[in-house]
């Protein structure tokens, strides 16, 4: 195994090489790659050639909105209607103005996907060279099990579809944990058998997960079913039904090392790992209070924070302890937020604050990304940015609540005399997990259950996803005399000033630190 490993992992940094070297060696050629880029868009969709000035003239922005159509039409006739391309699957997501939306994947977007995927994986092989000597778990694209039909579509769940053909069979030998567990029947039993294969495998040297409550998710689990996951290393059988798909991981000498362990300690889990040197996940704006606690939880390991991809595209990566935009990827240009003017990536300015526009090889074209990023360098011509949040979402796990949604939900219950004003998102909690507070007022007899306001916020993807995998605790409805007067005190308390303070349909609280 260690051979093989080690030999894998040299094959794959060899081809994932290329994609470093373009992006090191042009970096000072930001416009001239960046037009070509778009040339070639042109000519591959519309079989035109137009400048960028004559393009930004020609095609408006867009949102998936503009797109829903065209996009359901492909997946129902199996033929590519955004561009002339095979569409080799949709990948399932949320947004402002969809509960859920399919994102079309050509071979050309796998592509441009591929190229950010080859530069990070050759950085972190730079930047950490013990990884080519282990095994990584790069966590898969869980769906919520009301969705869970999705998955007769081939490779809807597999991260490493990512990659082309020959590293996607590289990084198959590299990956501590098999595909195959997202076919789970419950993201209960998902989440239990990753933990599973994850303490089984001696050699894990890297965990990389988008939200970082799900790596504390993961060691909640290997830390409350300690003594399930030493049975099941030990006998090497499931103790649980839904599992029987799956094979089973056995590792005496792991389960030994688990069973001795206090992991209540932040050094337990290097003893666990000894070859772990890295953690990667979300790190900025409202993930970046779990981010901390993660890397307290596992002490002695290095830890890195995610560039912003969406499921649309991706923008930037980690590069040269920045975040540089990922300009050998798709074609960018940026909504400046103080002007709302367009701009390309080679006219941004540091200290700009901006919103993300891509056109891409899966046929979408100046599609809005409704995310905010500060320009905060350059690595030669390109930017680099900070994430600062999502433009009118509520994000506290990875879950995307959007104020359309809220407002949907708020004008479910509202009735003559019962009156839902706003859905709050409580950070911290002393006795709950992050969670949602449907607030209102009126008569009492007509306030939902929290049940059924779960329901409702259910309809919405990755909320949906969030609760099945434990990352949010269930909603409360808070019904009060005077619901504005709450609001008011609530975000006072939690730093707004009053004079500034509005009623939004949703909001984010630090805290709930008043009674009710």
């Amino acid at each position: 195994m260690g051979l093989l490993l080690t030999t894998a992992h040299q094959v794959l940094n060899i081809a994932c090489r290329k994609a470093f070297q373009r992006y090191t060696q042009q970096a000072n050629q930001l416009e001239n790659v960046q037009r070509k880029k778009l040339s070639h868009f042109l000519k591959q969709h519309i079989s035109q050639n137009l400048s960028y000035e004559q393009f930004a003239k020609k095609y408006p922005l867009s949102r998936y909105s503009n797109w829903k159509s065209q996009i359901e039409q492909s997946r129902q006739s199996g033929k590519n209607c955004l561009g002339p391309e095979k569409i080799v699957r949709f990948q399932p997501t949320s947004g402002s103005s969809e509960a859920i939306k399919f994102i079309p994947y050509t071979q050309a977007f796998l592509d441009e996907l591929d190229e950010a995927i080859g530069l990070w994986l050759t950085n972190l092989y730079r930047t950490h060279p013990q990884l080519k000597n282990s095994t990584h778990y790069w966590s898969v694209s869980w769906l919520p099990e009301s969705q869970r039909k999705l998955l007769e579509n081939s490779n809807l769940n597999d991260d490493s579809a990512l990659l082309n053909v020959s590293k996607r069979v590289l990084s198959k030998i590299t990956q501590s944990v098999p595909t195959e567990i997202a076919m789970a029947n419950s993201a209960e039993d998902a989440m239990f058998a990753t933990a599973v294969y994850l303490v089984a495998d001696k050699h894990l040297g890297m965990i990389s997960v988008w939200s970082p409550t799900f790596a504390l998710q993961l060691l909640d689990i290997i830390q409350e079913h300690q003594a399930e996951i030493v049975q099941v290393l030990k006998t090497g059988q499931w103790q649980r039904e839904g599992l029987g798909f799956l094979q089973v991981p056995k590792s005496c000498q792991q389960c030994y090392r688990l069973q001795d362990l206090d992991l209540t300690q932040a050094t337990a889990w290097k003893k666990l790992w000894p070859k772990l040197s890295l953690v990667s996940s979300w790190d900025t704006a409202s993930a970046e209070q779990w981010a901390v606690q993660l890397q307290q939880r596992i002490a002695g390991v290095a830890f890195e924070g995610k560039g912003l991809w969406a499921t649309e595209g991706v923008v930037t990566i980690p590069f040269a302890n920045r975040f540089t935009l990922s300009y050998q990827s798709h074609f960018y240009e940026f909504i400046l937020q103080d002007s709302q003017k367009v701009v390309p990536s080679w006219q941004l300015k540091k200290g700009d604050i901006v919103s993300p526009v891509i056109t891409t090889g899966s046929g979408l074209i100046r599609y809005v990304i409704d995310d905010e990023l500060e320009v905060t360098d350059f690595y030669q011509q390109v930017p680099c940015f900070k994430f600062l949040g999502r433009k009118m979402t509520v994000d506290l796990v990875g879950e995307k609540l959007d104020h359309n949604a809220a407002v949907k939900v708020l004008a479910e219950f509202k009735q003559a005399d019962y009156l839902p004003i706003s859905i709050l998102g409580i950070e911290q909690c002393s006795v709950k997990k992050p969670h949602y507070i449907l607030l209102s007022e009126g008569n009492v007899d007509k306030q939902p259950s929290a049940q059924a306001l779960d329901r409702l916020l259910k309809h919405n993807f990755h909320y949906e996803l969030a609760r099945d995998l434990g990352q949010l605790d269930e909603p409360e409805v808070v019904h009060v005399q005077d619901a504005w007067d709450y609001y008011k005190t609530l975000a006072m308390n939690n730093g707004m000033i009053e004079g500034n303070i509005k009623p939004e349909p949703l909001k984010k609280m630090k805290t709930k630190i008043i009674e009710y």
